[in-house]
């Protein structure tokens, strides 16, 4: 799988409102996880180092941003929601409540963790 694939899944399968929500996860990785590969995981977009970073999820009311080892995270930013033993998740329904900074924070984490 490849970025082609994610432009494809995002133009097929996230509805025009959240699109632009995907386009700035998307840069938000490439910018602070360059050397992440952009893929398909479980039947969504998602981004991989040595093992699953990050992956989006869409709803028709919002995006989830979950990552695979987000409860080994410290949350800072209050952001983070999940009770499982791995993952953790922001839920974003609008492109003007992203909270950048938490997020470049988070995949900051999700990256040093998956280099240990």
């Amino acid at each position: 799988m490849s970025s082609a694939d994610v432009d494809e899944y995002v133009k097929t399968r996230v509805i025009p409102e959240h699109q632009d929500i995907v386009r700035v996860l998307r840069e938000l990785m490439a910018e602070c996880a360059p050397e992440a590969d952009e893929t398909i995981i479980y039947g969504s977009p998602a981004w991989k180092g040595n093992k699953p970073l990050a992956i989006i999820s869409p709803s028709k009311t919002h995006i989830t941003f979950a990552f695979e080892r987000g409860a080994e995270f410290e949350d800072a930013h209050g952001l983070l929601a999940g009770v499982g033993k791995k993952t953790r998740h922001v839920k974003i329904k609008k492109l003007d409540s992203m909270d950048r900074d938490a997020l470049r924070d988070y995949i900051a984490q999700a990256v040093k963790l998956d280099g240990e």
